[in-house]
């Protein structure tokens, strides 16, 4: 299942770095970089605030979280955010895969299998899974792909929230510990987006190591190492049920496909240098 999302995943996550996204969302008045991302991940919940967001996106800063939200919804609303997503998604898939890999059977058996997948997930516990699986499929099958997309890394995503507060880690505790064998200009980058200070990821590799999950170097111990392993264990176990609905060979074909198209989106450049590797 694993291998599945992996191969799914970026499909969806490419939006995120795509300027047909960011120039949809601009025109609604969302043309702050953080603010866009907030909101336009956030909409399907509605026009909740900084806390219903801090608490289901897990490793950003709440007070990065605040200078966007609720504010956002002062100046559009998500009904608006949904509709412009989709437009966005539509105009980087034409970009990026060409109209005749949209129009390709593999494209609509891609899209068949993941919407199938994702009916298969639990909405209990699982916040940003269940309040797109509220969304309707949309009827073109790149875009009912992205939705499915969207839908299992939510459903993953949920699952490792809730595997990360059994492990003890809050979400910069979690990104520090993840970050640990990455490079400075990698933790530089988390640093930002996220929205956390020197000081405050400082003091986390601080409780890190007090926990023995860091060693006075800052890389991860075979504690740590330990410690993530389980936590990841504990996700493919709460992640099992779309791929159990979907079954063994659906799952198989569908990675085959979906990895198709993430490879296609990488080659053609979706995704900055060192984001989901290169393979």
């Amino acid at each position: 299942m694993s291998h599945c999302h992996a191969a799914v995943s970026p499909v969806h996550q490419a939006v995120y770095f795509a300027p047909e996204w960011a120039a949809e969302l601009a025109k609604l008045g969302l043309g702050h970089g953080s603010t866009a991302y907030f909101a336009g991940r956030a909409a399907p919940l509605g026009a909740v605030g900084a806390g219903a967001v801090t608490a289901t996106f897990s490793n950003f800063n709440h007070e990065h979280v605040a200078r966007s939200l609720p504010a956002a919804w002062g100046v559009t609303t998500p009904e608006a955010v949904l509709d412009a997503r989709l437009r966005g998604v539509d105009g980087m898939l034409h970009r990026l895969l060409g109209p005749e890999a949209l129009r390709s059977k593999e494209m609509a058996e891609a899209a068949e299998l993941a919407v199938r997948a994702a009916e298969g997930g639990h909405r209990e516990a699982r916040p940003l899974y269940a309040a797109n699986a509220d969304l309707p499929v949309p009827g073109e099958p790149h875009l009912a792909l992205w939705h499915a997309a969207t839908l299992l890394r939510e459903h993953r995503g949920d699952g490792h929230v809730a595997a990360l507060a059994v492990a003890g880690l809050s979400g910069i505790e979690a990104v520090v510990l993840h970050n640990a064998t990455g490079t400075a200009a990698k933790s530089a980058l988390l640093k930002r987006t996220r929205g956390w200070s020197d000081a405050q990821w400082a003091a986390a590799r601080d409780r890190l190591r007090e926990r023995g999950l860091l060693d006075e170097a800052g890389e991860i111990t075979e504690a740590g190492t330990t410690l993530r392993g389980e936590a990841e264990a504990l996700t493919d176990r709460l992640d099992a049920a779309p791929y159990d609905h979907l079954g063994p060979a659906g799952t198989a074909r569908l990675t085959a496909l979906a990895g198709g198209f993430t490879g296609a989106l990488r080659a053609a450049g979706a995704f900055p240098e060192g984001v989901f590797g290169k393979g």
